[in-house]
């Protein structure tokens, strides 16, 4: 099948290439992001495969969907970006990657709680100066620490294995149980409770209607005082003014994250010759006991390549008129 791939960057276009040696679709690799305006990219094309910062918007559904598109294939796991609704009255087939590999998200938040706590980022920018200097370096042995996962899925649940290894205690919050994460020697409190007693508070979540800033202004009062906030998921968790607020009373003692609600018009893109106009992005940049990277978390050797194999299997399972798992209803 013609696939259409938009946001494409070098490392989309190597994994994929490598990956459709054994599907042999027929792939078309453009740079910008699919929104209105660049709807006529996809013009001729049966499938379009897209990632988080496309504009799927109704208008650009119904776009595609007037020059022939059927499936649009979401190389993510996240899929709050697309108007189900609009794709299901236009006839559209929505397939998405529910998971890639849990083991790099898992690792990225652990690299996360490692250089806020060590102040890796501070003594690696002192020792190129020739600075040798401890003071402002003290961190804290994680081993006895409570570890609060919040959203116990597979990256959860990876997450709270990967922190049992440091000796910490782990407690959990989901709407639904985890069997190996009881077996860790979890104990699943209510939100408030996680809040209140843990030391390291790590997001695994997805963003829903019911998940949209649960870290807010009310909730990060619950929050033990000082405590590290790491979050890996997806930026809508995560109510940013209310974080700085709490950076600046202390409430809040670190915070370490892969993503931003509005990173749509920042991530994936060189910004160092322009000027930022998000304030409440670069007010959080700010702050010494922040660290932001973007959206890397994902980034793997081993995730690009089960994310296009996954991708191309969706839309070879789709285009045979096959029942595909990976099918997302509105």
């Amino acid at each position: 099948m013609k696939i259409a791939f938009f946001s494409a960057k070098p490392y989309d276009q190597t994994s994929f290439a490598a990956a459709n040696a054994s599907y042999q679709h027929e792939l078309t690799f453009f740079e910008p992001r699919l929104m209105p305006n660049t709807a006529t990219l996809a013009s001729g094309f049966p499938v379009v495969c897209v990632f988080i910062n496309d504009e799927l918007s109704g208008a650009t559904l119904r776009a595609i969907a007037h020059t022939g598109t059927q499936i649009v294939a979401l190389r993510c796991a996240g899929f709050n970006h697309i108007d189900l609704s609009v794709a299901q009255a236009l006839g559209m087939t929505v397939v998405r990657v529910p998971a890639y590999s849990p083991y790099a998200v898992a690792e990225h938040a652990v690299g996360l709680i490692l250089m806020l706590n060590r102040k890796l980022y501070r003594a690696y920018n002192r020792m190129r100066e020739d600075n040798f200097e401890l003071n402002g370096l003290l961190g804290f042995d994680i081993y006895g620490k409570t570890v609060g996962v919040v959203g116990t899925g597979k990256i959860g649940q990876r997450f709270a294995h990967i922190m049992q290894g440091f000796g910490a205690k782990l407690l959990a919050y989901d709407v639904q149980e985890n069997a190996s994460v009881l077996q860790l020697g979890a104990q699943y409190v209510p939100l408030s409770e996680l809040l209140a007693q843990s030391d390291i508070v790590s997001l695994h979540c997805p963003l829903l209607p019911s998940t949209h800033h649960l870290i807010n202004a009310e909730s990060l009062q619950h929050l033990k005082p000082g405590a590290m906030l790491i979050n890996t998921s997806r930026g809508g968790l995560v109510d940013t003014p209310a974080v700085i607020d709490a950076l600046k009373l202390g409430q809040l003692g670190y915070f370490g994250t892969d993503v931003y609600e509005a990173e749509g018009d920042l991530f994936f893109e060189d910004r160092s010759d322009t000027v930022i106009q998000d304030d409440t992005f670069q007010l959080l940049q700010s702050f010494s006991n922040v660290v932001i990277t973007a959206h890397q978390a994902f980034f793997t050797q081993e995730a690009l390549g089960n994310i296009a194999d996954t991708t191309l299997a969706n839309i070879t399972q789709v285009g045979a008129g096959q029942p595909c798992p990976n099918e997302i209803q509105a």
